[in-house]
């Protein structure tokens, strides 16, 4: 069976999340320069939303489910960091959000080991 066009829909997604942050900017409800930081963080979820999806099969070369939700996880704290850094609150959230992403990474890897 042919694989799914998932290259094609993440680039669409991505497109929305670049309009749906520059119609929040330019409704005032962030500054222009908070939207990079913003549609990466909002990517970094989408990836770890395919993660899910490839969770029902692995190709024999492709990347694994794991590491796509990994990828997910540091692509979203990247935004976040950069987004916090953006408003100048970084320093208050960034203990919490380096805990949160190695707490998350270690749920995903023990659970990674406990389904087989």
């Amino acid at each position: 069976m042919a694989r799914k066009p998932l290259g094609l829909l993440s680039f669409g997604v991505l497109v929305l999340l670049a309009a749906l942050a520059l119609a929040m900017a330019s409704a005032g409800v962030i500054g222009f320069v908070e939207v990079p930081s913003l549609v990466i963080a909002l990517f970094g979820v989408w990836v770890m939303g395919l993660a899910g999806i490839q969770s029902d099969k692995q190709e024999k070369h492709g990347r694994s489910a794991f590491s796509t939700l990994s990828w997910g996880v540091l692509i979203s704290a990247l935004g976040i960091v950069w987004f916090l850094s953006n408003r100048q609150i970084l320093m208050g959230y960034l203990p919490s959000i380096f805990l949160f992403v190695i707490g998350i990474l270690i749920v995903v890897a023990a659970l990674r080991y406990w389904k087989k």
